[in-house]
């Protein structure tokens, strides 16, 4: 619910932004697609010191200069979802970002050219032109977007392992904690099970 629309926009809104011709956009690229080149667990060391509930994380930090109080990230019930769900995009959007560049530059400049001389104007542009030739790639996205939602685990079971009071818990953390942890393999199969089902109908549909 958090992960799928909000990196749905900024995938967009990034790839409009370095679809254009200026200088330094090579760069700036580079920059959205590192998160994409480093191992799970050196993000999850990363954010973990970012979200740490201390006064010396980083966002605390950032937080205290405003006088707002420390803020327990992981281990609060609301928090936890929201933050997990914010170093997920960070992680993610890079990649989501490259696809729809790709699909951007197939797009004729010749169409712009033609609405613009029309009396089109940049909102008309993205949504009469943009959009139409770009909803392949959108279900693309959106497709793989859910699909790893689905199998989020590593980062998960390593910042919070499900909790606090399970409301981190996603399908492949569940899967983990019943079929290892709980020694329950029918309970585990049958979650897997229903991961393969419900990847296999957002696929397909």
């Amino acid at each position: 619910i958090i992960l799928v629309p909000v990196l749905r926009i900024l995938a967009t809104l990034l790839a409009l932004l370095v679809n254009r011709k200026a200088k330094g956009v090579t760069f700036f690229r580079m920059i959205y697609f590192s998160p994409q080149v480093v191992t799970m667990t050196v993000v999850t060391v990363i954010w973990g010191f970012f979200f740490s509930s201390t006064a010396d994380g980083l966002f605390n930090s950032i937080l205290r200069v405003f006088g707002v109080p420390a803020q327990k990230w992981l281990q609060d019930t609301t928090l936890a979802m929201p933050s997990i769900a914010i170093m997920s995009i960070w992680q993610c959007v890079g990649m989501q970002m490259i696809i729809m560049l790709g699909g951007l530059q197939f797009i004729p400049e010749e169409l712009y050219e033609a609405a613009q001389i029309d009396g089109a104007g940049p909102w008309n542009l993205f949504w009469r032109i943009t959009v139409p030739l770009m909803l392949p790639i959108i279900q693309i996205c959106v497709v793989l977007s859910v699909s790893n939602s689905f199998k989020n685990f590593d980062y998960i079971y390593m910042l919070t392992g499900g909790g606090p009071v399970n409301s981190t818990q996603v399908p492949a953390t569940m899967m983990y904690s019943k079929a290892f942890a709980g020694m329950q393999y029918g309970m585990g199969t049958a979650v897997a099970v229903v991961i393969c089902v419900l990847s296999g109908i957002f696929v397909t549909a």
